[in-house]
């Protein structure tokens, strides 16, 4: 006997048209429109980026084919030279250097933040701790880059010094004593820029954590840390891994700040406290407007290598990400 006819307040058995209709999408004019406009915002952000990949790939080629040396080893950058000569060698690894001192620096603490803020803070004191931290990401990059040139760089030989006596013996930190426009500076103003970006996502993340889980840990008789290193961070972990490469897109890509902090040039010391250095996004700020045709090609050029960085970076991110479905707060 039909369950229907029993209990009538069951609700009715779908038609076989109803049924066809829900499998092939929307029904309903509002749902189809939606769906259409989700589907074409979609597709318009791979035109967007497919098109620009074309434009730096197009002028690229035209830039790599007059270059006269390696493009990816060599280390020089005179695109208006006779013959022409540049090479990505010292933009890469410093772009790649003071991003990774950024994260370094700055992931740590954003996580400590966070879970002060969601988990040990009193509302009171929490409240204002997250407005001010928010208020950081409203700072103009050119803002972090003053501060760092002006007051940030003249207060840090005391660190520096210190550094080059305990540790200059590895080599990174071994310092000569000149002006601290370094690339390690770079990374701490980095770092300072995406803290707010890391924090906000990864307090976000935290907040969601079930709280029965919490709750059943702590009538078991576990502290506060165990708590956390038990049920917060692993529910949090993809969500930290996704704010940290928000973090570092924007480490890699910064513009401003590194251009004021750094004293450039082409070459690679092995120190991190020596002047020196360069990123892609400095080096393409400070030559664009003097460089000729071919050397805004060249800068073009150096601007996809940052950008296939970039993809990268973010394609890491997201594998990441799927290996630890169990982690996320979507499946939790």
């Amino acid at each position: 006997m039909d369950i229907t006819t029993q209990n009538p307040s069951a609700p009715p058995k779908p038609s076989e048209a109803e049924q066809k209709r829900a499998a092939r999408g929307a029904t309903r004019p509002g749902d189809r429109i939606f769906l259409g406009l989700s589907r074409g915002s979609g597709i318009l952000v791979l035109v967007i980026m497919a098109a620009i990949a074309a434009f730096l790939t197009y002028r690229a080629a035209l830039a790599i084919s007059k270059d006269e040396a390696n493009f990816f080893t060599t280390f020089e950058w005179s695109p208006s030279g006779t013959p022409p000569v540049f090479g990505i060698a010292v933009l890469a690894f410093g772009t790649i250097v003071s991003s990774i001192i950024a994260m370094v620096i700055a992931v740590p603490i954003a996580v400590g933040i966070a879970l002060f803020i969601t988990h040990y803070a009193p509302r009171k004191l929490g409240g204002p701790i997250a407005y001010v931290i928010d208020l950081l990401a409203a700072v103009p990059s050119i803002v972090y880059g003053l501060w760092g040139a002006l007051v940030l760089v003249p207060h840090l030989d005391g660190l520096y010094g210190w550094l080059d006596d305990y540790l200059g013996w590895t080599g990174l930190f071994q310092w000569n004593g000149g002006a601290a426009r370094s690339l390690f500076t770079v990374g701490i103003v980095l770092a300072i820029m995406i803290l707010p970006i890391i924090t906000n996502v990864s307090r976000e993340v935290f907040r969601q954590a079930p709280q029965m889980i919490e709750e059943a840990a702590l009538a078991l008789g576990a502290t506060r840390w165990e708590v956390i290193r038990m049920s917060v961070l692993p529910f949090g972990r993809s969500g930290v891994i996704s704010a940290s490469m928000l973090g570092l897109g924007r480490a890699l890509g910064e513009t401003m700040a590194v251009a004021m902090v750094l004293s450039p040039t082409f070459d690679i010391t092995t120190s991190l406290l020596n002047p020196g250095g360069g990123t892609f996004a400095q080096n393409i700020a400070s030559k664009f407007n003097e460089a000729t045709e071919l050397g805004r090609d060249a800068l073009i050029a150096s601007g996809l290598v940052l950008f296939v960085i970039t993809l990268l970076v973010n394609g890491a991110a997201r594998l990441i990400i799927a290996r630890r479905k169990e982690y996320s707060g979507a499946n939790a």
